[in-house]
């Protein structure tokens, strides 16, 4: 076979390859966009695992769908924390969000409705030591104590700043923090050498001072755009 033939064959199976591969990938998108789904939705969920009456982690796809749609209440907050109409929490990209000015972003915001009352689970994003770090926070319908939380991270070290999702211990202290005091915001922190303020303090990871560090100012930051909407209900 001449090198011409050669060459032609290998065009033409190159492109076949291309056409085959380009039809898989078409073929599992939307398996991939229900998979990405139910993955945010169990992420969610995550903070309040202990209120939800069943094991998350041996829940099926279609149970965690059927909870988030007959439990949870979604609402978009825009940077002054008012609703945003039109919009649902779980299209909003907090990793988007974040690149916009701050005065156009918006922020999600899911509300589950327990037996017990509602939870306001909220998205906070922020940095630890190699990439970005996130969290969902719970709050009691109180819009103070923290009934839960969960956390998760790019690629903070194992054993080290991995144990903000890793070691269930510390997202375990944040609950029954409260987030005011004296009527005053102050977040919850997190402490290099352990907590001293008990109702509003937690311990740092030990060996992890940029990621705990990290934490503590998402903490900061990510709850403060929520503030303006929990006060609002307050006064209903």
């Amino acid at each position: 076979m001449s090198n011409r033939y050669i060459i032609i064959y290998t065009l033409i199976m190159t492109l076949v390859v291309s056409v085959v591969l380009a039809f898989v990938v078409k073929g599992l998108e939307p398996m991939h966009v229900a998979n990405e789904e139910v993955f945010k939705k169990k992420e969610i969920l995550g903070a309040i695992k202990e209120q939800l009456g069943a094991d998350l982690t041996k829940m099926g796809d279609k149970e965690v769908l059927e909870l988030f749609k007959n439990k949870v209440e979604q609402v978009v907050l825009d940077a002054n924390g008012k609703p945003v109409e039109g919009e649902q929490a779980e299209k909003i990209s907090m990793a988007a969000e974040e690149k916009k000015p701050e005065a156009d972003r918006h922020y999600p915001l899911y509300i589950f409705k327990g037996d017990k009352g509602s939870l306001y689970l909220l998205s906070l994003r922020g940095m630890g030591l190699w990439d970005k770090i996130w969290a969902t926070v719970a709050l009691q319908d109180d819009f103070n104590t923290v009934a839960g939380i969960s956390f998760g991270h790019v690629a903070e070290t194992p054993g080290l700043g991995a144990e903000i999702k890793d070691n269930p211990n510390f997202p375990k202290q944040f609950q029954g923090k409260t987030i005011y005091k004296d009527g005053q915001f102050v977040s919850v922190g997190v402490i290099k050498g352990g907590a001293k303020d008990k109702n509003h303090e937690v311990d740092a990871i030990s060996g992890a001072t940029i990621t705990s560090s990290g934490v503590h100012s998402m903490m900061q930051a990510g709850l403060t755009p929520y503030l303006p909407y929990f006060e609002t209900l307050k006064k209903k």
